[in-house]
């Protein structure tokens, strides 16, 4: 069964945004960024002005999906962490809550020991906050479901209105 769907309030975007930006600081990451499962980027901390933020997003959505796909081919529920090396900058991705993407983008001056342990930290607050926010979608959509105009559709305003 499929969760809510998931919805951001200002609050819980501060908390976020904090969050990475202690991250980027502590790990002493070049980019930190959030991102849901579907692609979309959530949040972002660090030096972005010169990446296109939109299609790493997307990328590493894919990248989870693809490694999803063989975790299942070799009997594993998923990858919770991929690790790239590359020439002069790294990427960890990781998965916190089972519904966001982490990635933290760095390079010699900071390590992977490093990274692993404040992504850790980071993601143990992340997860904090987005079952917080699921508590409260949930509430609000036992709210709506109580309202006495629930059961009011769109069709039946448009039937109000006409002439």
């Amino acid at each position: 069964m499929a969760g809510p769907q998931m919805v951001m309030y200002e609050k819980e975007f501060q908390l976020i945004t904090a969050v990475i930006e202690r991250l980027t600081k502590e790990a002493n990451a070049k980019v930190v960024f959030l991102v849901d499962k579907n692609g979309q980027l959530i949040a972002s901390a660090g030096e972005t002005k010169d990446l296109d933020t939109t299609s790493l997003a997307s990328l590493t959505a894919g990248n989870i999906a693809a490694t999803g796909g063989l975790a299942k081919l070799i009997g594993e529920k998923e990858f919770s962490i991929l690790f790239h090396e590359g020439e002069k900058d790294n990427l960890h991705i990781s998965i916190v809550a089972q519904r966001v993407i982490l990635v933290v983008i760095f390079d010699q001056r900071s390590s992977l020991g490093l990274v692993r342990l404040r992504v850790k930290k980071a993601g143990d607050e992340l997860a904090g906050i987005f079952q917080s926010l699921l508590t409260k979608v949930e509430q609000e959509q036992e709210e709506v479901a109580e309202s006495p105009f629930a059961e009011i559709t769109d069709e039946d305003i448009d039937n109000l209105f006409s002439d």
